[in-house]
């Protein structure tokens, strides 16, 4: 009988685009600091300078960007072929002893000694099922048969919230392999600091599931100034306009967070959001929260948070208007969300992974 070991070596792929880096950089930095060495092999466009530098800063973190193309920027299947190939050689080559890929069809196709874990964050079935009602048009089934594959290969399957292992199940079938880890974050050094009389809203918002037309019709019906921070835009997609809301641009994870600390209200009339962990990090800041009703939001901030049906304009500009005309009951808010999110810590959701990394080393040992 063999003994189950923690990996030493785990390489880790994640991109540069969205909030899967703050996820990879901010786990890579627990388990380093823990004595597990991390490569974070970038996929998709390069990490600027500013990404680069924090991952420099960390204990047992690598960084290697690795050209590979992600399956929601490639135009077909064989634009991602040779994705699993050059994670092969790329683990050998360092002496990964186990992968966690954040992009799920990049396990379709690999070894099956090769111990692996994939992270559900998102997926293109699960978010035009939630935004456009309805299955995959033919044309993108490749990307759901890649990364149903991909699920069936890990030996385990992380997802975020109970909500979206719900989607996933609906999209690709019954995974017994499945696990759900939380997503976290670091608690703020100014916590507690004067609140502004202004709401603010952060997202990639080209991506039509942040539901930004909303945030725009809701942004002429408050009192207050609605602040918008995050990309209106994205290659080969026009650029979202905007005639109520402040845009801030896009804005580095410090200035983001200094906006959420000095916000009043934090809002989200997102479609799709199978965590939000701008929603988590606005509420350890001491927002107030007014949310769109969907399954992962409920799951999380009942009883933090208010919430209203995502495309309802009125309703959305009906709870915010309340809660500033009514100063104690943000203030109530504002603390339930924060208290809430004291739930989510880093080192909670490295102590989880670390299992779940132990459960597929495991079902190396017992596979021998």
């Amino acid at each position: 009988m063999h003994a189950v070991k923690r990996p030493q070596r785990v390489l880790i792929t994640i991109d540069a685009v969205g909030g899967v880096w703050r996820y990879g950089v901010d786990l890579a930095g627990e388990l380093g600091a823990a004595g597990i060495a991390c490569r974070l092999a970038i996929c998709g466009p390069r990490p600027d300078a500013a990404q680069e530098a924090e991952c420099r800063s960390l204990r047992n973190v690598s960084l290697v960007w690795t050209g590979l193309p992600l399956d929601w920027m490639a135009a077909d299947a064989a634009a991602v072929a040779d994705v699993a190939g050059a994670l092969v050689a790329m683990a050998q080559d360092w002496g990964a002893d186990l992968l966690h890929l954040n992009n799920p069809s990049q396990a379709a196709g690999l070894p099956e000694s090769m111990p692996v874990v994939v992270t559900s964050h998102s997926c293109l079935a699960t978010w035009w099922s939630a935004v456009k009602g309805s299955d995959l048009p033919h044309d993108w089934r490749w990307q759901q048969e890649l990364t149903a594959r991909g699920m069936r290969r890990a030996r385990v399957v992380m997802v975020p919230t109970a909500s979206h292992g719900k989607a996933v199940t609906a999209a690709y079938g019954v995974l017994d392999h499945m696990r759900i880890v939380a997503n976290a974050t670091s608690s703020p050094q100014n916590a507690g600091a004067v609140k502004a009389p202004f709401v603010f809203a952060a997202g990639r918002w080209w991506d039509e599931g942040k539901n930004v037309a909303t945030v725009d019709a809701v942004a002429a019906l408050v009192r207050w100034p609605l602040h918008l921070a995050g990309a209106l835009s994205r290659a080969n997609l026009s650029t979202v306009a905007l005639q109520h809301a402040e845009a801030l641009g896009l804005l580095t994870q410090q200035a983001t967070r200094a906006e959420m600390s000095r916000a009043a209200i934090f809002f989200s009339p997102a479609l799709y959001e199978p965590f939000g962990l701008g929603v988590l990090e606005a509420a350890a800041r001491g927002c107030a929260l007014v949310l769109a009703d969907i399954p992962s939001f409920r799951e999380l901030w009942s009883g933090a948070a208010l919430f209203v049906s995502p495309r309802n304009a009125a309703g959305f500009a009906s709870a915010i208007n309340r809660l500033m005309g009514f100063p104690a009951e943000r203030q109530i808010f504002g603390k339930r969300a924060a208290r809430r999110a004291r739930d989510f810590t880093l080192a909670r959701q490295a102590e989880q992974v670390q299992q779940v990394y132990a459960s597929a080393l495991a079902a190396e040992v017992l596979a021998a």
